[in-house]
């Protein structure tokens, strides 16, 4: 090589070259030394030790005390190989995830096993730790799917619009599982620091996830948000503080706690620890243990939210299950026999009272789509609804399809006066995207001819405040139940009573049941009696403390009469309203942070190592 071709040689390269060239000629002295350690050369004859005398003989000593350092060096180092932190097998984590969506599945109405949920939240954080981000994503959208397509399958019904609605929507869902999952997989290095973080972590993680599913896309979807499956657990309390999402962050921190005590107690029977922080003297069992007191103890911590029952004016409600001809989407095809259906309910109630075999009501609800035919517009359906009405003696909240503006209608709570007719209305804010109207209608139309099965329904701007004879009521309709913004609304504004008027025709007595769940933690949440008519059932009332009272039987007539407290002021649930949601939203945004700040560190701390090495080796 000329002097102007090492001169042109980098400076990098050249360090480069010498950190190779170290390493190996370490790597062939540590091979020698174990070599002749084995072979025993190190230490030499006796004879040659008398020739070469005794300073060769330390010398000899040194040599053998030098390749035993390095053959232990080596041993510890295959030994921290040996507990490096591993994830579950593969077979292990796809069944454990599988089984996650499975328990979600069964925490919710029908089946109702609440205490599935936690455990389904444990299955798939143990599932996903340890793994990386995107096998984590796929661990999650397999939960989701496994989770979401059983729990949805009310939606596939109809054999006009098939089953891919169905599978698209548990897709759409599940998506967001996955999403779950690879967060839940990138964070395993704070719970491996941190063991007791998974909880909270979990518990954040959970919250944010369902935060965002609750709003995108078009509005969100919240059915299957953990909160709904805990109507019987303890964890439902938590809503009279901090709403919803406070029991979904409860639920999912006794997860993590399971999943802590479950994965402690894996490590102990193995017999290899694999928690940085592990200190010294304690079993892993006795860790364990700790951590499975800790869920219990969150499980039953909703028993210390202190219980006010509601203590206004007492008033008789009405509710009118009128039913259907035949579920299905053809239910619009029967819109006169629903209306008839529903009127002669209410003759037939107030016949039963004028015999003395019922109450009076101060005020009767019908559900969302007893009159499909506009009252306001049509003579035949309102001279029915004024003969019940009239009858009757007292209003009728009715729910109605309302014709305008323009090409739309208007899903709507109408308040019906005898010898007057409506006064009020509330007409529904959220309509279900894909079946009260179509998104980006004209591109669907490009995909497939069943664009124009979606209704064209317009959405109000005005919370549900309606005042119904001597109570204020507070009116969501349908799936609006799911989303707390709604429903906290119309308390802020002054109701008294919550109603939820519902059409269940299309869908079947899971969905219905599920929806009823829905209702009861509202009626928590917001420290006042609540009710579902329904045209199909369930109805019935729900309790300031949770329970059903009346219920109905699923496609069958019926009417419930029912004296209730109305509910004045709020909990504090309602006074925080979003609140506590964003705070632990944003407590998930600095637990990701801190994985990252984690992250960096790590990467720093390595290559500060690399450069020693490399300083080392040039010296």
């Amino acid at each position: 090589m000329t002097a102007g071709t090492t001169f042109l040689t980098s400076a990098p390269a050249q360090t480069t070259r010498r950190r190779q060239v170290g390493r190996l000629a370490r790597a062939a002295s540590r091979k020698r030394l174990l070599a002749a350690a084995s072979r025993g050369d190190l230490g030499q004859s006796r004879s040659a030790g008398a020739r070469r005398g005794g300073a060769h003989r330390q010398g000899g000593e040194g040599l053998a005390a030098t390749a035993s350092s390095v053959a232990d060096s080596s041993g510890s180092t295959r030994r921290a190989r040996d507990a490096r932190p591993e994830p579950a097998p593969v077979w292990l984590a796809v069944a454990g995830a599988a089984l996650a969506g499975a328990a979600l599945v069964v925490a919710f109405p029908p089946v109702g096993v609440w205490l599935a949920a936690p455990v389904g939240v444990a299955l798939l954080a143990a599932a996903a730790h340890r793994r990386r981000a995107r096998a984590g994503a796929g661990l999650g959208l397999l939960a989701g799917m496994v989770f979401f397509a059983p729990l949805l399958q009310w939606t596939a019904l109809d054999d006009r619009i098939g089953q891919w609605p169905w599978v698209l929507l548990a897709l759409s869902q599940a998506a967001f599982v996955a999403l779950l999952g690879a967060a839940a997989a990138w964070c395993s290095p704070v719970v491996d620091r941190w063991r007791w973080s998974w909880a909270p972590l979990t518990g954040v993680l959970w919250l944010a996830d369902e935060a965002l599913r609750s709003r995108l896309p078009f509005g969100g979807f919240p059915w299957g948000r953990l909160a709904f499956s805990q109507a019987d657990s303890p964890l439902v309390w938590l809503a009279a503080l901090g709403g919803a999402p406070l029991t979904t962050f409860g639920t999912a921190v006794v997860g993590g706690f399971l999943a802590a005590a479950a994965w402690t107690a894996a490590e102990g029977l193995r017999g290899r620890p694999q928690r940085i922080n592990d200190g010294p003297g304690r079993p892993a069992w006795t860790r364990g243990l700790a951590l499975l007191a800790a869920a219990v103890l969150a499980l039953l911590s909703g028993f210390a939210v202190p219980y006010q029952p509601p203590a206004g004016d007492a008033v008789t409600v009405a509710i009118i299950q009128g039913n259907v001809p035949r579920i299905g989407l053809d239910f619009n095809a029967q819109r006169r026999a629903v209306l008839d259906n529903h009127v002669d309910g209410t003759l037939r109630l107030a016949r039963q009272v004028a015999r003395g075999e019922a109450r009076q009501p101060d005020l009767v609800i019908w559900p969302e789509n007893s009159s499909d035919i506009d009252p306001l517009v049509n003579d035949d359906a309102r001279a029915r609804i004024d003969e019940a009405a009239n009858t009757i003696g007292v209003p009728i909240l009715v729910g109605a399809v309302l014709v305008g503006p323009g090409d739309h209608v208007r899903n709507a709570g109408l308040v019906w006066l005898p010898g007057e007719g409506p006064v009020d209305s509330y007409v529904k804010q959220h309509p279900v995207p894909f079946a009260e109207y179509m998104p980006m209608r004209p591109l669907v139309r490009m995909i497939t001819e069943k664009a124009d099965l979606a209704g064209n329904f317009a959405s109000g701007d005005e919370p549900g405040v309606l005042r119904v004879g001597p109570a204020t009521v507070g009116d969501v309709i349908c799936f609006e139940v799911a989303y707390d913004d709604l429903v906290r609304d119309t308390i802020i504004g002054g109701a008294q009573l919550i109603v939820v008027q519902t059409n269940n025709a299309t869908f079947n007595d899971a969905e219905a049941q599920q929806q009823m769940a829905m209702v009861r933690l509202r009626a928590i949440e917001h420290g006042r009696p609540a009710l579902m008519a329904s045209t199909v059932g369930v109805s019935g009332f729900a309790g300031a403390d949770g329970a059903v009272l009346d219920a109905s039987r699923f496609n069958t007539p019926a009417t419930a009469v029912r004296t209730v407290r109305l509910g004045d002021g709020g909990t504090l649930a309602t006074r925080l309203g979003a609140l506590p949601e964003i705070a632990l939203g944003l407590a998930a945004l600095a637990a990701l942070a801190g994985r990252l700040a984690l992250r960096w560190r790590v990467t720093a701390a390595r290559l500060r190592r690399r450069d020693d090495d490399g300083d080392g080796e040039r010296t």
